[in-house]
């Protein structure tokens, strides 16, 4: 009878036990983890694909460059360059803005010059664009999509494959390719009531429900708020929502990055304003959730990069530039902050960070 009652005991402690151990891994806080970009690059875009390889792009020296991680930024591939030999040409700089990647792996890329500062014709003053096929060794040569002065680009794809360039030049613009990126459209003016920033940027990312949403800071009477619109393509209609609450009235383009992420049923946006770093949890609808602005320990300065990533259950991670230091701030799905904020020596002006297939956010340095 001892003996029994002595077994059943460690049977309930054991039971017990794995209870709690259980319950401690539904309740782990998420984690960030930081990880150097290869040949001493400074970030610029990243992104995962379905089966959990990590894309990376940064800029070096001797321009973009393109690496992939399989085993969770662990280690990374050989780089490669983005910009082919043809385009590189004396004097010409070329600068990465976006990168959008596939459930596939086919990596979308945007890309800038200084072909204004060398004065060239202003056709090619434009939206340059590239892609990498999945498993391909090299990208695919480098062509302008607009063939208008513009800034601001951004990229997003859908499941299908329905790739959107987006950029400013007065106005929001587009252009759609049906095809993986092979052809787009002419230049669509997504709403001729919006009056975005011009040097500023844009941020895009596909719903859910397979809108397209659009992060841009708007100009008119100086009031630089931000607004997230969302185009319903295949019916060519767009609404616009107010993101944040606090104002910024100034008489001239602040020059600021923000960006818009997926969110387990909405998106996640951030942005700064007047250097302060705010961001907020929307709906699909692009409504602000409560609380509908959240101020963050973070500031940025003049075109310096940002970052916002979501998990599964909701928690989330927003990155910032500063200076020599990347900083970063963990969020609760309330948007309640988790422990302290961190921060990191990382150069140059860009930010960029994914979240892994084993479940952690990373940050490239």
């Amino acid at each position: 009878m001892i003996t029994h009652v002595r077994h059943t005991s460690s049977r309930l402690t054991i039971i017990a036990f794995l209870f709690l151990t259980m319950a401690t891994i539904a309740h782990a806080e998420p984690t960030v983890t930081t990880t150097a970009i290869p040949l001493g690059g400074q970030a610029a875009a990243a992104a995962v694909d379905a089966d959990g390889t990590i894309h990376l792009l940064f800029q070096t020296q001797h321009g973009p460059q393109y690496a992939r991680s399989l085993d969770n930024g662990r280690t990374f591939s050989e780089s490669i360059d983005v910009v082919d030999r043809e385009a590189q040409k004396p004097g010409l700089e070329f600068d990465v803005w976006d990168m959008a990647v596939e459930p596939n792996g086919r990596v979308h890329v945007a890309l800038g010059t200084n072909a204004w500062k060398l004065k060239l014709p202003k056709t090619e003053w434009g939206f340059f664009y590239t892609q990498l096929e999945p498993d391909s060794a090299t990208f695919q040569p480098v062509h302008n999509i607009n063939h208008k002065p513009s800034e601001g680009f951004s990229l997003a794809v859908d499941d299908k494959g329905q790739v959107t360039a987006c950029w400013l030049a007065d106005k929001l613009y587009a252009n759609v390719s049906g095809d993986h990126g092979r052809t787009f459209s002419p230049t669509v003016k997504i709403d001729s009531a919006l009056n975005p920033c011009n040097c500023c940027t844009t941020s895009a990312v596909y719903g859910a429900d397979g809108k397209l949403a659009v992060l841009y800071r708007e100009e008119t009477n100086n009031e630089r708020d931000m607004y997230l619109v969302l185009w319903d393509q295949a019916n060519n209609k767009s609404t616009r929502t107010r993101v944040g609450s606090t104002p910024w009235e100034i008489d001239a383009c602040p020059m600021t990055y923000y960006r818009v992420a997926r969110d387990r049923d909405g998106f996640v946006a951030v942005w700064p304003t007047e250097g302060q770093v705010y961001f907020s949890r929307l709906d699909a609808g692009g409504v602000a959730k409560a609380p509908v602005e959240i101020k963050t320990p973070g500031a940025t300065g003049t075109r310096t990069g940002i970052v916002a990533l979501s998990l599964p259950d909701g928690n989330s991670l927003v990155a910032w530039k500063k200076d020599t230091r990347l900083g970063w701030q963990l969020y609760d799905p309330d948007g309640r902050p988790i422990g302290p904020p961190g921060s990191a020596t990382s150069g140059g002006k860009g930010a960029a960070g994914v979240v892994t297939k084993d479940g952690r956010f990373l940050l490239f340095l």
